[in-house]
């Protein structure tokens, strides 16, 4: 995405995703200095409930569960489609607006015009308002963007010819490589690979240090995790993403109490409580390990 915004020349976006405060471009796209620009896109928390409610209601009588079964079936085709691997062209592509079309008509077939559909058409409606007489790039849910195609006549989708990922890009897909282990991964290559990079602005070297902390700790050296953690952590400094701080803090947290350093865990618990800009996942393990001493289980060799 950075990538994406550096080829369509934005210095900034209007946010009009998900209002997630750990959502991965609220760090990647500070970092990279491109700028956010809020109050497009709405709370609509009451809408999900109300969503919520009618599938209770619909729970309840086997014709209900026939409706819910066929809505869940659309939204795992969909997501089914989504996460095949595609470039940014087709990501964008007619392909994938056809999907996200289709989805949306099968769950108001299923559920019937009402609190399960209606709800959706007005948070659309109200975001295209917000939207109108804007100017510059958008970001907003995938799923959303033919709807808001249809009410916003002005606006079209990014022109991606000549767009290719670059080193950005790779350096990103490594560092999320290393920290989602597979038991038939290559542990060396993987460490070899992060050493060898120095990092940039959107996956810094800090960043590479703790991913490969994990590696070390997911194989029970915790002398080699620590040492990586603990370098992590003294390479923090304004400008990086700003979780990057509490999860390397959280998990350093942890390898001292694996190692029995109780106090000195306790105090980089502390430590990430104490941060503004905590990840929830962080923050719910520095609450857990203050609680009980993190113990590392290791499972055959």
């Amino acid at each position: 995405m950075v990538e994406l915004l550096r080829h369509l020349g934005a210095a900034e976006v209007l946010w009009a995703s998900d209002m997630d405060p750990d959502h991965p471009l609220r760090d990647a796209l500070p970092a990279a200095r491109i700028g956010i620009l809020d109050g497009f896109a709405a709370d609509w928390a009451w809408a999900e409930a109300e969503h919520g409610q009618l599938q209770g209601f619909l729970g309840q009588y086997p014709q209900g569960r026939e409706r819910l079964r066929e809505a869940g079936a659309a939204e795992r085709r969909f997501a089914a489609f989504v996460t095949t691997p595609m470039n940014a062209r087709q990501m964008m592509g007619a392909e994938t607006m056809d999907a996200a079309r289709a989805y949306h008509a099968a769950v108001r077939a299923a559920l019937d015009e009402g609190p399960g559909t209606l709800w959706r058409e007005r948070r659309l409606s109200e975001l295209a308002q917000r939207l109108a007489g804007q100017a510059g790039v958008v970001i907003a849910p995938l799923d959303d963007l033919p709807g808001l195609l249809d009410r916003l006549p002005d606006a079209r989708l990014p022109d991606l010819a000549g767009f290719a990922p670059g080193e950005t890009s790779r350096l990103r897909a490594l560092a999320d490589r290393a920290w989602q282990l597979r038991e038939d991964d290559d542990l060396n290559a993987l460490l070899a690979a992060l050493d060898r990079e120095t990092g940039d602005r959107v996956t810094p070297g800090a960043e590479l240090s703790a991913a490969a902390a994990g590696i070390y700790l997911a194989v029970g050296d915790l002398g080699a995790a620590r040492e990586l953690l603990e370098r992590a952590v003294h390479a923090l400094g304004d400008g990086l993403p700003r979780s990057l701080a509490g999860l390397t803090l959280a998990r350093l947290g942890q390898v001292r109490d694996a190692q029995g350093d109780r106090e000195l865990a306790t105090r980089t618990y502390l430590a990430v409580l104490a941060l503004n800009h905590a990840p929830a996942v962080a923050r719910a393990a520095a609450e857990a390990g203050l609680k009980e001493p993190f113990r590392l289980e290791l499972g055959p060799a």
